[in-house]
């Protein structure tokens, strides 16, 4: 079972019992407004997201951890790989991207779990290359790629809501742990 540790969290697979507390913090709007289509997702499409990733990590060798809490055990939300399928301008290539409840906003965690999984990705995977979307107006996840040293490649639409979007990489001889 692959497990990283940081210094206050536990990145790891899913348990059955994370469900309803990832489906809390799916159900809040904030915290979904800058993910896929920008609405809440129900128990059932949560559901259907946790098969979805633990399925990635069996097929790929990588997805999406759950992110607990080292101290409390709390389930803070998720952060992991994938590979992307839209925007086409970085289709078929590994992107990074993490959600926390908004009670976890603002304290680190999120740059804390994202720089874990890209070091995951680049050395324990080998990945020689990560890539990550967000949407125009969302400084916050922004500010997390700039500390990753995730470097701006350009912009895209989003394909359902035609949003801008903000292109961000990271090749291998650019990083640096």
């Amino acid at each position: 079972m692959t497990e990283i540790r940081t210094p206050r969290l536990l990145l790891r697979r899913w348990f059955d019992d994370d469900l309803v507390a990832l489906s809390e913090i799916h159900a809040d709007p904030a915290v979904m407004r800058n993910i896929g289509d920008g609405k809440p997702r129900s128990l059932e499409q949560t559901a259907q997201d946790v098969e979805a990733w633990e399925e990635e990590w069996d097929e790929e060798g990588f997805g999406t951890f759950a992110v607990e809490l080292l101290g409390s055990g709390e389930l803070a939300g998720a952060v992991g790989l994938t590979v992307a399928a839209t925007p086409d301008a970085i289709a078929g290539q590994v992107a990074i991207g993490w959600r926390l409840g908004r009670v976890f906003w603002g304290q680190g965690y999120a740059s804390e779990a994202a720089h874990a999984t890209l070091e995951f990705a680049l050395q324990d995977r080998g990945l020689d290359r990560v890539v990550a979307v967000c949407r125009a107006d969302d400084s916050a996840s922004a500010n997390v790629l700039g500390k990753l040293g995730m470097q701006a490649e350009g912009t895209a639409q989003h394909p359902l809501d035609g949003h801008e979007l903000l292109l961000y990489g990271i090749d291998l001889t650019q990083y640096q742990d």
